[in-house]
């Protein structure tokens, strides 16, 4: 199951490619209509742009960052889950929590309601969390002599 527990982590990296897109194809017209020039701003960020431009414009920016945030706990609980042995359970938590966490971007950078958005992150969290758990379980309760050489 290495492999197949790796497949989610693999999709959620390619989603997080595409939010970027998304967020520069909404961000930049956004900045060209409120006459933001990028040259004439050095050293600017992205948190720059808030307050400046429709906070629409910049839900799918805001969706990105979460995006670099806890699925990086997803990726190291996926990584070592390949490493030990992942079941069928961990790999149906892992797209269990991909998709929601996709569901949540797609939320996010357009309707953006927080009471909805909430319950989808909350709910990707306790997929996340039941990884949490099994790569501790599988780490900590290791059997030294079952594993490869």
């Amino acid at each position: 199951m290495q492999a197949q527990i790796l497949a989610p982590a693999a999709v959620l990296v390619l989603w997080s490619l595409i939010m970027v897109f998304w967020l520069a194809s909404v961000r930049l017209p956004a900045m060209k209509k409120a006459g933001i020039d990028l040259g004439n701003n050095p050293g600017a960020r992205g948190q720059d742009l808030e307050g400046r431009l429709d906070p629409r414009a910049n839900w799918p920016a805001h969706n990105y960052a979460h995006l670099m945030e806890q699925p990086t706990v997803f990726y190291a609980a996926a990584v070592i889950l390949a490493i030990m042995g992942a079941g069928a359970v961990d790999v149906a938590l892992a797209w269990a929590y991909v998709a929601l966490r996709i569901l949540h971007s797609i939320w996010q950078a357009t309707v953006n309601k927080v009471p909805v958005r909430f319950l989808l992150f909350i709910l990707s969290t306790f997929a996340l969390l039941g990884l949490a758990i099994r790569a501790v379980m599988v780490t900590a309760f290791a059997d030294p002599s079952a594993l490869p050489a």
